[in-house]
């Protein structure tokens, strides 16, 4: 009789190393939302809208990617990453056409955006972050289930960094081939992103693991409500004929539940549906990625409306193609910062566990910090020049966060319905990222001038004040996660210490 594992391919084998390498394929085309300060400026010009509208149609697409997760999470946990990866390319195809479309008929000069057209903008917006999320969620479960616990953290840091890429990636073809075009970054946005779908398509699943690199995870019995039902599975775990005990015996009896309880123990937890939702962590976890997250997108969002803020205050005579510049500077850093955050972590989560036996959930706190001194360093800026600064440790901080987060999750949930457990706790950057973007836009509105024509807002010339009151808000939103997360180390260092007793 043959292994069990015969088949199986190994760590580093052909199918796995592809599988790894289309997902940051597909992640690369997926991250493109981040994009979306390297043209939102233009875009604005272009329609005559303010930057509260303007902040609206970035977030529409931060709410395609976050509302979406549970239903891309359910059907990939059910039947594998295909069926998304089609409807990546569909709606990112059309979502980036719809916006180029939009960009190049503009409207009559002394006009604004009709409500219809706004609506209609917002629309494709939302599709991009549908799309894009829709590729994401197939791209991180293969990679999930395609690597052991000791190497998971890393290979989906990996994975996610590529979302982190997008914008460098996206943005530096544009500015190489097409400099100052915007329609022509809308374009190959449009193209790209497809592409890497459909590539996707057809390279990435989940490759099976050995028996023995499943990760083991003891599972205490006061905590077994909480998880899935007991495995009814008739094949024994042990090398001893199921006929060995009459079925209606109470030794048969006490052998299944035994049985039942060694395979949870082998597969680890699995908390899903109405425990989820009643499970205290999920909540802890929801509200650290709802200020974390919620502080990242207003800053990514809106960098470019930051850069040209600083760059009017300090130029008598504002140049519109250096103000660009500047602007595509930040979406860079912030691009390149973003993937090494989530490679760092990765790598840092997994020397912690394997190395020290730490929970990877000990690392919220360095996040948290992160992202709190990145908000202390924005607010001290007053020259372009040096905005450099605040968009690296932002990107680095969120690239983080979405380095550490799926892991976290799958340490806390387990992974058989992992990615329908990440598509509800991605729900939570709707939260922050709405409540602060709004805010950022209605600040900035408020400090720019107003033409009596139309009744729009224009660049503001103030320089930090035009934002400074919004870094307030998620500086202290910051603060609030530093002190949540020593609340979830606490936590888990109560586990542990209660295991070891």
């Amino acid at each position: 009789m043959a292994p069990q594992n015969a088949a199986v391919p190994g760590l580093l084998s052909l199918p796995r190393i592809t599988t790894l390498l289309a997902s940051l394929l597909v992640a690369v085309g997926a991250g493109t939302n981040y994009v979306f300060s390297a043209y939102a400026p233009q875009l604005a010009a272009r329609l005559n809208i303010n930057h509260t509208q303007l902040n609206v149609v970035g977030l529409a697409a931060n709410v395609g990617v976050y509302a979406s997760g549970p239903v891309w999470g359910r059907i990939v946990d059910a039947r594998g990453p295909r069926i998304p990866l089609a409807f990546s390319f569909i709606f990112l195809l059309l979502g980036y056409t719809g916006i180029r479309h939009f960009y190049d008929a503009g409207v009559p000069e002394g006009t604004s955006l009709s409500s219809l057209g706004l609506a209609l903008l917002i629309a494709c917006s939302f599709m991009t972050g549908v799309g894009g999320n829709a590729g994401s969620s197939g791209a991180v479960n293969s990679t999930a289930k395609s690597f052991p616990d000791k190497a998971r953290a890393t290979t989906t840091g990996i994975v996610l960094s590529g979302f982190g890429l997008s914008a460098f990636f996206f943005s530096t073809i544009a500015h190489s081939l097409y400099p100052g075009d915007t329609s022509s970054l809308l374009f190959l946005l449009a193209c790209g992103t497809a592409l890497a779908s459909s590539i996707g398509f057809f390279f990435v699943r989940a490759i099976p693991l050995a028996a023995t690199e499943i990760e083991h995870t003891e599972v205490p019995e006061s905590e077994a409500t909480l998880f899935s039902h007991l495995n009814d599975s008739h094949t024994p775990l042990l090398n001893q004929p199921a006929e060995e005990y009459p079925p209606s015996s109470p030794r048969s009896r006490s052998r299944s539940l035994s049985r039942g309880r060694k395979a949870q123990a082998f597969e680890g937890p699995n908390v899903y549906g109405r425990a989820l939702w009643l499970n205290p962590d999920f909540w802890l976890l929801f509200a650290i990625f709802a200020l974390l997250s919620g502080t990242g997108l207003m800053y990514i969002n809106n960098v470019g409306s930051i850069a040209q803020a600083l760059f009017a205050k300090g130029s008598p005579t504002y140049d519109e193609v250096q103000a660009s510049r500047w602007q595509a500077a930040q979406v860079s850093v912030i691009s390149i910062m973003n993937f090494s955050g989530r490679i760092v972590i990765g790598v840092l989560s997994d020397n912690l566990k394997n190395r020290f036996g730490l929970p990877r959930s000990y690392s919220t706190i360095f996040v948290s910090t992160l992202f709190f001194f990145s908000q202390l360093l924005a607010t001290q800026i007053s020259d372009v020049q040096d905005l450099w600064k605040a968009s690296m440790l932002v990107g680095f901080s969120y690239g983080t966060i979405f380095g550490l987060w799926p892991t976290v999750c799958i340490e806390f949930f387990g992974l058989s319905h992992f990615s329908e457990n990440w598509g509800y706790l991605s729900l939570s950057p709707l939260v922050g990222g709405n409540l602060f973007s709004i805010a950022f836009g209605r600040n900035l509105d408020a400090h720019a001038p107003v033409e009596r024509s139309t009744g729009r807002a224009h660049q503001c010339l103030e320089g930090r004040s035009c934002y400074v009151a919004t870094l307030g808000l998620t500086s202290t939103a910051c603060f609030a996660a530093i002190l949540l997360s020593a609340f979830v180390t606490w936590r888990e260092r109560r586990k542990l210490l209660a295991g070891r007793l």
